[in-house]
């Protein structure tokens, strides 16, 4: 298996201020509407902050099948859970034939703005489709999956993939940002009150949005018939993310008339990435992995 770059050695190149050796750069010059003006900040555990300039890190299977998924790391948009999220689960995928992206976005709050993030998930789309015949996929089975506010991110440009974010930067712009598909993992979704208490909603809105505000940026209220199918999965006892994200999602969905499936976990918290071995929510890689292969989008075993 072959990936561009160990997460750990990219890590030890971000204090340089620009995206590591390796790393596919998203925008070709200065992203639109700024970025984090100093050098990256990652945590040993790998949790990023600060930053300048968004990029991908590829992790390629020796013998692809295909299909693609780009994978959105949480954090509250405060920062980048990529050591505990994308970074494992990228692994996992790599190791099923599926070659796997981690996006590394500007937070909103950190130079770029309210759109800064959704700019990123839009263009990271686009450049992974764009490229698809130089790395063996199929443009038409290239998938979002968010965990938490990444699931916000990812969410946002399944039912919004054509929202003008950004003026074309190259040809790259022309082309289609809509996933084929979104896994949304203990999403942050909605911004409607009661269940509007998250970090992820402070760090967009501030305390105190307006109406317009709410619905501009809760995802459930843009679906429609449009959307890409949906995988949704959350445990009953999250304490950051009420499930009512999930099942406000759900409801959206259906009576959009899109496939969506539903995972609702008796126990498990909030931020499970993989999922802790034994835990209720450990199952949801096998439940992802058999929906992948009913729709079609990722081959089933031989035999």
């Amino acid at each position: 298996m072959r990936r561009l770059m160990p997460l750990c050695l990219v890590l030890l190149h971000l204090h340089a201020g620009a995206a590591p050796p390796g790393a596919i750069v998203l925008w070709p010059g200065a992203p639109p509407g700024g970025a984090a003006p100093g050098p990256q900040r990652d945590s040993a555990k790998g949790s990023i902050t600060q930053v300048g300039q968004p990029y991908l890190i590829a992790h390629r299977p020796a013998q692809p099948n295909g299909l693609t998924i780009l994978l959105v790391s949480g954090g509250g948009y405060a920062h980048i859970e990529a050591g505990k999220e994308s970074g494992p689960v990228a692994s996992w995928l790599q190791a099923r034939g599926v070659t796997a992206f981690e996006l590394v976005y500007r937070l909103p709050r950190e130079g770029g703005g309210v759109a800064a993030p959704f700019q990123d998930g839009q263009r990271a789309m686009r450049v992974i489709r764009a490229r698809a015949a130089e790395w063996g996929i199929d443009p038409a089975r290239i998938g979002m999956l968010g965990f938490s506010a990444g699931a916000h991110l990812a969410g946002m440009t399944a039912v919004q993939p054509d929202a003008a974010l950004y003026a074309p930067v190259d040809a790259m712009d022309a082309v289609s940002a809509r996933p084929d598909f979104a896994v949304l993992l203990y999403p942050v979704l909605t911004m409607q009150p009661p269940f509007d208490t998250t970090h992820a909603k402070k760090q967009l809105l501030g305390s105190h949005p307006g109406q317009a505000a709410r619905d501009a940026w809760s995802v459930e209220r843009h679906v429609d018939a449009r959307t890409p199918s949906v995988f949704l999965a959350q445990a009953l006892d999250d304490p950051i993310a009420p499930p009512e994200n999930s099942r406000l999602m759900d409801a959206a969905l259906r009576r959009a008339g899109v496939p969506v499936e539903l995972h609702l976990f008796q126990h498990g918290g909030h931020g499970w990435g993989l999922g802790k071995a034994g835990s209720e929510p450990a199952a949801w890689p096998r439940l992802l992995q058999a929906w992948l292969q009913a729709r079609g989008w990722m081959s089933q075993p031989a035999g």
